[in-house]
């Protein structure tokens, strides 16, 4: 099938602020608002906005971030005063926008999510969710485009405008399909948790750590150096605007807390720490470290057992098994009803003897009970991990 999509939708440029007015009063009666952006981030922390695309059917309004910023007509729609906004893999669009317009986005619905729960494709991307509800094919060649480039070319226009122009179409008839399998709601409980994410608060650097699958092997006072030079590397790449890798990747920070250095000798001997980030950086990496061996005991995370060991990968597995058969019955990916890193969690709470992170929501509802009974039956196995 050649790629020549059957929509033409009319293409409005907005760069002037009478213009975007206009554009927003044509859409201040819309049901859905269908919502794209085009962004750039190579060298940057926080995304650039290069373009903002919005559509209620047959035309779409190519915002121009770089010449315009958002008025009070524009945050209606977006807010939770406007209508329905459709996005698809809206995680970075909610970023992009949040930083642009200082706003959250709402109410919204993803259409990626969507489609999770009715196929066992948990990301599907938009050129499949266009062929597999329409039977068009979108070309794929301005994936790549400089979109902060102006003028942008009749090409990169159209293909910006696609990205939304099908969503109204779409959106009703996966609508249909959740109400008829009775998963609309747990599509709108997920686009709800989706909407409090959005614009990270800094608070949640201190959990950043969490994310390494290596936190394990660190003992406990190397885990909270690592978790303190996380927290330092997220507000200052905030700050300074910049890549993380830019500043320090997570390897280093966590061969720093390894190593535990006490001086800047030691701290270049470490792998990956260059020259220059020891002048720059070094007396504040110290600082860090020498904070954490201060720490009491009784101050310390408690150690994470090992995930070779034999009680560890029972478990794991048999929280899997939950997962998967549950999954199956579905007919949705296992990863959208839980991700490894949760069980591990689960894992790590049953063999320390804490409270089970169970999930919540519908999941909670699916899950929990059959959850609880295969840890129940790993009972045994606990007397393997010391001190509980």
């Amino acid at each position: 099938m050649s790629p020549i999509p059957a929509l033409t939708p009319a293409l409005h440029w907005i760069d002037t602020p009478d213009a975007l007015e206009q554009a927003c009063q044509a859409l201040s009666g819309a049901q859905y608002l269908a919502l794209d952006t085009e962004f750039i981030r190579e060298s940057s922390f926080h995304p650039v906005p290069a373009l903002v695309q919005l559509s209620a059917g047959d035309e779409v309004y190519l915002i121009d971030p770089q010449a315009l910023a958002p008025n009070a007509a524009l945050m209606q729609l977006l807010g939770p005063n406007g209508p329905l906004k459709l996005l698809h893999a809206c995680g970075e669009d909610l970023e992009v926008l949040s930083h642009w317009a200082g706003a959250p986005v709402a109410p919204l619905i993803d259409t990626q999510l969507a489609q999770a729960l009715l196929s066992e494709d948990a990301a599907m991307s938009y050129q499949r969710l266009v062929e597999r509800w329409t039977g068009d094919v979108l070309a794929k060649d301005e994936t790549r485009s400089d979109w902060l480039e102006r003028p942008l070319s009749d090409a990169q226009c159209r293909y910006a405008a696609l990205d939304v122009a099908y969503l109204p179409i779409i959106w009703p008839r996966q609508r249909e399909a959740l109400m008829e399998l009775g998963r609309l709601e747990w599509l709108e409980t997920d686009c709800a948790a989706l909407i409090a994410q959005a614009g990270r608060d800094p608070v949640e650097d201190s959990e950043w750590y969490r994310r390494n699958r290596q936190l394990w092997r660190l003992n406990p006072r190397a885990s909270a150096t690592y978790q303190q030079l996380t927290v330092w590397r997220e507000a200052e790449v905030r700050e300074r605007n910049m890549p993380r890798n830019w500043l320090v990747s997570d390897k280093i920070l966590f061969a720093i807390a390894e190593a535990q250095p006490r001086n800047r000798y030691e701290l270049a001997s470490v792998e990956g720490v260059k020259p220059a980030m020891v002048k720059r950086e070094g007396d504040v990496l110290l600082a860090i470290v020498r904070s954490t061996a201060d720490l009491t005991s009784q101050q310390l995370p408690n150690p994470l057992p090992s995930p070779l060991t034999g009680p560890f990968k029972r478990r794991l597995k048999a929280l899997k098994q939950v997962v998967s058969d549950k999954a199956q019955r579905l007919g949705i990916a296992a990863e959208i009803l839980a991700r490894r890193r949760q069980l591990e969690e689960l894992v790590i709470a049953d063999m320390k003897r804490l409270p089970l992170p169970l999930p919540s929501g519908w999941r909670g509802e699916l899950l929990n009970d059959a959850f609880k009974h295969a840890l129940g039956d790993s009972k045994a196995d606990r007397h393997a991990v010391g001190g509980g």
